[in-house]
């Protein structure tokens, strides 16, 4: 049951920010979270692009992390978790050293250098300044889906990429689960190029058009991508939830979370892609059944990560640029419930 905002609001203790710029068509997402929460990766993409990714192994020292960063701008994108670092710095957050404090930063990147967007920036890249400016406008509720921050230069093969979320009660545990994804993908969302999503069995409220699962599925549907480029294309997600979870627990959470990519897109997890899923914890509900809880969380996390894939592009609008890709609601002419 998708909560009151169907989004990753609906998650105490953790504030979305974008900052994007039009003319770059590209943008920063910043996940902030009130005090630091348990987090961990799974990486399944075959060219993954990431920062401070391996504090999140379950055996490493750092116990919880201050914020997710998921930026455009593929390696140069990598500079936006320094502004969001900077700006947690600047406000007293981080892992104490002595009287020092740093912050926990991890961060991972997607392709968007190709969108038409303006990367002529000079010596250095802006991906610092927008990384600040999310974390900056970082707040708790509601936040702006489709074609924004990290979202905004997305494409996938057929249709343009955004930024979708959702959110779930996990019955029987008293734990809620939800998604934010970045939709950049190698293979399609939709079943061919048509209307339905392949996530549409798993659909709740209308919230990607309401059209329910493809009747049958069309010649072409399962046909290679054309003119792939190694490394172009990804797909980056966080789960996060309120359940109280160690690292190790918080990885196994991210590894069952990636069953929703591949519910939600054709073809996923690709030698030419950098997907893959963080997981976080704020640890406000403690699960009564740490092995069974936990399993029921993982299966939420992969339902609500492939409703948010197909969220984020049926929220999408087109880039104003010469060749850019259509977006659904362009060909498909429904609008947002």
């Amino acid at each position: 049951m998708s909560l009151p905002h169907n989004s990753l609001a609906d998650i105490p203790g953790l504030a979305v920010g974008h900052a994007d710029d039009a003319r770059l068509a590209s943008g920063v997402t910043a996940i902030l979270f009130d005090a630091p929460a348990t987090a961990s990766v799974d990486v399944r993409g075959g060219g993954p692009g990431t920062r401070e990714t391996d504090l999140l192994d379950p055996e490493r020292t750092v116990t919880g992390i201050d914020a997710l960063v998921l930026s455009g701008g593929s390696a140069f994108g990598l500079d936006a978790a320094g502004g969001v670092t900077a700006w947690l710095a600047e406000n007293g957050r981080g892992f104490p050293v002595g009287e020092a404090r740093v912050p926990i930063v991890p961060a991972a990147i997607l392709f968007d250098l190709l969108n038409g967007g303006d990367k002529a920036w000079g010596r250095f890249p802006p991906y610092r300044d927008l990384g600040y400016a999310a974390a900056a406008r970082a707040r708790p509720g509601p936040f702006a889906l489709g074609s924004v921050g990290a979202g905004l230069g997305a494409r996938t093969a057929n249709l343009k990429g955004g930024l979708g979320s959702a959110s779930a009660a996990v019955a029987g545990t008293g734990a809620r689960v939800a998604a934010l994804v970045v939709v950049n993908a190698l293979g399609r969302a939709t079943v061919g190029d048509g209307p339905h999503f392949w996530a549409g069995p798993f659909e709740e409220a209308a919230e990607f058009g309401g059209l329910g699962p493809a009747p049958t599925i069309p010649p072409g549907a399962f046909d290679w991508p054309v003119k792939p480029m190694a490394g172009a294309n990804t797909t980056l997600a966080v789960v996060a939830t309120d359940a109280r979870l160690t690292k190790a627990e918080a990885r196994r959470l991210a590894v069952m979370a990636q069953d929703g990519l591949a519910r939600a897109l054709l073809p996923v997890h690709t030698p030419l892609d950098g997907d893959l899923v963080f997981a976080a914890a704020t640890g406000l509900v403690a699960l009564a059944d740490p092995v069974y809880d936990l399993a029921r969380l993982g299966e939420a996390a992969a339902r609500v990560l492939a409703r948010a894939v197909a969220v984020g592009v049926h929220r999408a609008r087109a880039l104003p640029f010469a060749g850019a890709l259509p977006a659904w609601i362009d060909l498909h002419g429904r609008t947002d419930p």
